[in-house]
């Protein structure tokens, strides 16, 4: 195992220890997970396609990629679904502050595929169309991940520009669900 796989792989398990005891204690749904392992490639045949011709280190319009080499705190966000049917990210919502890195440590804690995607809400209205036209597109932008039942992932981000931005699965269906959230940066 590699030094950074090692790295993040033991962030996951001090952070999400709380969290998996409360998910746990929140939705017992009978199956279980392999909490450790830490995915952020897209390996899947599926399509890749970048939904912004952006290239990694571009600033998009609700900011750019972040630098690893800088700060950053650090929030953990569960995707899931729920008892009653919905789906949900938790936190649903988050306040940070213009220039703020925040590294998104994205646990997949249901049994359904899901992804979590940064953009502004009608950039994501605007993708969500076209996950319709191609429920198996993956992602290969720094700011959206798609992760397996169990799966775990990062996103490293800089808001430089204050307002209101969404994450959201854009799974045919998923959002409609509930799985959208937002980021207000102050």
């Amino acid at each position: 195992m590699n030094t950074k796989l090692f790295c993040i792989a033991t962030v996951f398990v001090a952070i999400f220890s709380y969290g998996t005891l409360a998910i746990a204690q929140d939705h017992h749904d009978g199956h279980e997970h392999d909490h450790d392992a830490v995915s952020d490639d897209h390996d899947s045949p599926s399509e890749s396609h970048d939904t912004h011709d952006h290239g990694h280190d571009d600033e998009y319009t609700f900011g750019k990629p972040g630098d690893s080499k800088k700060p950053a705190r650090v929030v953990a966000v569960a995707m899931r679904e729920l008892d009653d049917g919905t789906m949900a990210f938790t936190p649903k919502n988050l306040t940070v502050n213009q220039g703020e890195q925040i590294r998104f440590l994205l646990r997949n804690a249901g049994v359904l595929e899901h992804e979590f995607v940064l953009a502004t809400e009608e950039e994501n209205l605007e993708h969500a169309k076209e996950m319709e036209k191609n429920p198996d597109m993956e992602h290969d932008d720094p700011n959206a991940r798609r992760l397996g039942p169990g799966e775990t992932g990062e996103i490293l981000w800089h808001f430089t520009k204050s307002g209101t931005y969404d994450f959201s699965c854009l799974i045919p269906g998923h959002r409609g669900l509930g799985m959208t959230g937002s980021v207000v940066v102050k």
